[in-house]
């Protein structure tokens, strides 16, 4: 939008409540905009006309409502709360838990915070300064720390427990705006010199799960409700419809609403009886829920029609050529300042400048290690690419994974404090050929009364997928991996 501010207002953890949701949305409408969308921090986005902005402003104020214009100096504290229950759950973290740390923050954060299960592939790990990631220890989180404007990776020796997430984290982005570069020892000094926290000694890498990332769209049932992914292929959803979303939710007792890194929305609990309702809202509002998994798997920057229209160009020419991209998930980046997440990575850059202005653009393309879109390790596939030959280009690397994939071993991040793992045991995982969902013995199916330890081939022959109900029939062995600790 031309002659427009950006607004940001933060959502974290990526929850908000119906109700709060619907009083922005009305404030929003009344400085004349119609559409909103979420970014891949999970944060509320839209843009207002200048000369309606003062207005809003003054509402925002009135209301006690923090925002950002124009400027992201706050970033969004982001979790993967909504994959908890609808994808993969952790042993012991749930949604309570997830809630006792995001309560703890009162400040708001200046650096980027990440909080994780370290058993789901939907959200990323390592996207922020400090990524907090649950370890097998109740209660008690991994941290991995990444400078600003760094792809280092440093774990800090400690594990820190849920309590103290939030002051650990004020601490740390007070130290380590104060002392530059500085080793994580210096920063683990300074934050304990007059601070003592509640911790247990890290002694091994964080083990984390092949990504592989589910089906996030459209009516899925776990246990005895359903859950609804919303994504819109332009990322912008309108007021109207949202209003009527909340309205439901409010209606229906449904009390959170999730937003996701992939700019979606997620509504968990959803009752039986009240699937026609939502399915009427659907409808009024034209909303496609049954995009292609391959559609699902992309992220562009903020606010960037270019990034968008790249994505679409590209993704032509994989459903006319068939391609497979099952297991990848890909970035475009338009802009240097900007992050994405990705384990194949599309940078676009200018040939040469004049005078200020950006001339012939050309684009890079990367892969990850492992193609692991958690790893901070990139490999250079091919540099100054054109336009028209860039989908060729991303489809060799896709050929290049599929050739690959069965010579992967378990993922492992490998940091500057890494150890030397120990051996761990085999476990064959399965995935739904339906929706994506995993099946691993190591942990069972809790919601189906399947024990972990539980191998595959002993499961009832009535077993039925936790999310889309499809038979046993439908699982397919994925690969050996490492059970995790």
């Amino acid at each position: 939008m031309q002659d427009a501010h950006t607004i940001k207002i933060n959502l974290p953890g990526g929850i908000i409540s119906p109700g709060r949701l619907l009083e922005l949305l009305t404030l929003i409408q009344k400085a004349k905009v119609s559409d909103v969308r979420f970014g891949s921090r999970q944060q509320l986005l839209f843009q207002v006309p200048i000369e309606d902005w003062e207005f809003l402003k003054q509402e925002f104020e009135t209301n006690q409502v923090l925002f950002e214009k124009d400027s992201d100096n706050f970033p969004n504290i982001i979790s993967s709360y909504c994959a908890e229950g609808v994808f993969r759950t952790g042993q012991w973290l749930c949604e309570s838990e997830y809630h006792t740390v995001l309560d703890g923050f009162e400040h708001t954060p200046a650096l980027k915070i990440n909080l994780s299960d370290s058993h789901q592939s939907f959200t990323p790990f390592f996207t922020g300064n400090l990524n907090f990631i649950a370890s097998s220890e109740p209660h008690f989180w991994f941290l991995y720390l990444r400078p600003i404007q760094s792809n280092d990776l440093f774990r800090w020796p400690e594990l820190i427990y849920s309590a103290d997430i939030a002051r650990l984290s004020q601490a740390l982005e007070q130290v380590m705006e104060d002392s530059g570069n500085c080793t994580i020892q210096d920063w683990h000094s300074a934050v304990h010199l007059h601070q003592t926290f509640i911790t247990q000694p890290a002694f091994d890498e964080v083990h984390l799960p092949e990504f592989s990332l589910p089906y996030y769209e459209g009516f899925n049932r776990y246990g005895e409700r359903s859950w609804l992914g919303l994504y819109r292929r332009n990322e912008w959803f309108s007021i109207a419809f949202l209003r009527d979303l909340c309205a439901l939710c409010v209606d229906t007792r449904l009390g959170e609403l999730c937003t996701t890194p992939w700019k979606s929305l997620i509504i968990k609990g959803i009752e039986e009886k009240n699937r026609p309702q939502w399915s009427r809202i659907l409808g009024r509002h034209n909303i496609n829920v049954r995009h292609t998994a391959s559609e699902l798997a992309w992220q562009t920057d903020e606010h960037c029609r270019e990034g968008i229209a790249l994505k679409n160009y590209i993704r032509s020419y994989f459903e006319k050529n068939d391609t497979r991209t099952f297991g990848l998930c890909f970035g475009i980046q338009t802009r240097p300042e900007a992050e994405v997440f990705g384990s194949v990575l599309i940078r676009k850059r200018a040939l040469f400048s004049w005078r200020g202005w950006s001339l012939f653009p050309v684009y890079d393309l990367y892969y990850t290690e492992n193609f692991n879109p958690n790893s901070r390790v990139y490999f250079l596939q091919e540099t100054g690419l054109l336009k028209n030959h860039l989908p060729r280009e991303v489809e060799n690397v896709c050929r290049r994974f599929n050739a690959q994939r069965q010579k992967q071993s378990p993922v492992r991040i490998r940091t500057e404090a890494a150890l030397s793992p120990a051996p761990q045991p085999m476990s064959e995982v399965f995935v739904c050929s339906e929706c994506l969902t995993h099946y691993d013995p190591a942990y069972g199916d809790v919601r189906a009364g399947i024990q972990a330890g539980t191998p595959f081939d002993h499961l009832p022959p009535a077993y039925l997928c936790p999310t889309c109900d499809a038979p046993k029939s439908a699982f397919e062995l994925l690969e050996s991996t490492a059970q995790l600790s």
